[in-house]
């Protein structure tokens, strides 16, 4: 029986990700650009699927959020208004010796280049500067000039195209508060120690839901949506076990937040925040009424009263869940002497839905697996592979998370059935040829 691999997991999963055509190194060939990654075929499959999923939660089922695409380049009054550009910064330290930068609150975190089993700081040769605020923002010039008056920002966060839109959106919807705004869209944050893969990345996707609340009412719609959001991961098939909640304390909570917690998954490098569920009050609302002098109070017939929203935040990033799918998914089992590696991702968010294959490619059935194919992609994701062994492309089938395989063989041309097995039992059943799409659709 062969060994079980020993290598660790994000080691494995990256190597898988890049083999199977899920996630690959930006200008790779060029050397690559650090902490920045492009999704491949079935990356980018998996990664729709997570946000589609998210949209339908949010937006698609509900009939009191409404969906927004804002634009990445905002006024940069907008990022003055919002503190980010006086107060979005991290510490950084410089290693005199080795030129690496760290964050100088996460020191702990991080590997000393010259010696990796001790933290920066901790090796002989070691020498750091003082602590210094770098801010996390990406400028760049907008127009052919590059002078101070040109300058903007890429977005940090999607959050504040939204508080910009309220009213908008608010009158052009003839919705009544409560009411929600949820969208998806690029960030850019220039972090210092980016990492763990897609993790931690300085380009990235966010979904975020901004829930706009009568004052008084702001800690009821926050326990409401923490319970709503954490049903949300446990639907997408996550293990409830590696599922937490983090409460950030008086030394915590952000300048603006009244309550705050983090939902948090147990990932090979420890417990991190995949979601973030903020009482924000009408901190924002408030600052950008005053920097733009534009009123952004709602008048609330029924009682007669006029007021700032309070705002009711859930905040999550594309990339990172996307991650803990792949994560969550992985497992390795022993088969017959070989190690068997299998994706089990939720057949809602699975990559490709069914893979259709014929036994072997004579005798007819090529033609009826390429027809059967021909007929299920019209309304799944499917794959068709006729290379190789059948043990082998179960194999390749079970990397990539697809929760179904259709054989035909020999028996479907006198019997009319073919064979369907199970990603993660391996069973296999006979069902009809004609059967095969309601087959699928009861299932996923």
């Amino acid at each position: 029986m062969a060994a079980p691999s020993t290598q660790p997991l994000m080691d494995k999963l990256v190597s898988l990700c890049k083999r199977r055509g899920f996630v690959f190194q930006s200008s790779e060939i060029y050397g690559g650009l650090g902490s920045v990654w492009d999704y491949g075929p079935l990356g980018v499959e998996l990664k729709r699927n997570v946000k589609d999923r998210w949209w339908r939660a949010m937006v698609q089922s509900r009939d009191d959020i409404e969906g927004l695409d804002a634009a990445i380049l905002m006024h940069p009054r907008v990022w003055e208004a919002s503190g980010h550009v006086a107060g979005f910064s991290d510490p950084l330290v410089d290693c005199r010796t080795c030129k690496a930068r760290f964050r100088a609150d996460k020191l702990a975190d991080a590997q000393c280049p010259q010696k990796p089993s001790k933290h920066p700081g901790e090796h002989s040769t070691c020498d750091l500067t003082e602590p210094r605020q770098f801010n996390l923002m990406f400028k760049t010039f907008i127009g052919p000039v590059e002078e101070a008056a040109a300058v903007v920002y890429l977005r940090p966060e999607t959050a504040q195209g939204i508080y910009v839109n309220y009213l908008n959106v608010l009158n052009s919807s003839r919705q009544k508060i409560p009411f929600g705004i949820a969208q998806i869209g690029k960030a850019f944050r220039n972090e210092i120690t980016p990492g763990n893969f897609i993790f931690r990345t300085r380009e990235f996707e966010q979904m975020e839901m901004q829930f706009f609340v009568k004052p008084g009412t702001d800690q009821e719609w926050f326990e409401r949506w923490r319970t709503l959001r954490m049903a949300w991961y446990l639907e997408l098939g996550l293990l409830q076990e590696k599922l937490r909640w983090h409460e950030h304390g008086p030394n915590e909570l952000a300048h603006y937040a009244r309550a705050a917690y983090d939902i948090e998954y147990e990932f090979p490098f420890g417990w991190q925040e995949i979601e973030g569920i903020h009482n924000r009050t009408d901190f924002d609302l408030k600052r950008h009424q005053e920097s733009s002098g534009k009123k952004l109070e709602y008048f609330e017939q029924a009682s007669g009263e006029r007021f700032v929203p309070y705002i009711v935040e859930t905040s999550g990033g594309a990339d990172r869940i996307t991650l803990t799918v792949l994560v969550d998914a992985y497992h390795e089992e022993q088969v017959e002497g070989e190690t068997r590696v299998v994706l089990r991702f939720h057949p809602l968010i699975a990559p490709i839905k069914a893979a259709v294959l014929p036994l072997v490619n004579k005798d007819g059935m090529p033609e009826r697996a390429t027809a059967l194919f021909n007929d299920v992609k019209k309304h799944f994701s499917v794959f068709y592979d006729d290379s190789g062994a059948i043990g082998r492309r179960y194999r390749r089938m079970d990397e990539v998370g697809t929760p179904f395989c259709v054989t035909v063989d020999g028996q479907t041309a006198t019997d009319g059935q073919v064979t369907v097995r199970h990603r993660d039992t391996m069973l296999q059943e006979r069902i009809a040829i004609e059967g095969v799409l309601t087959y699928l659709r009861e299932r996923l």
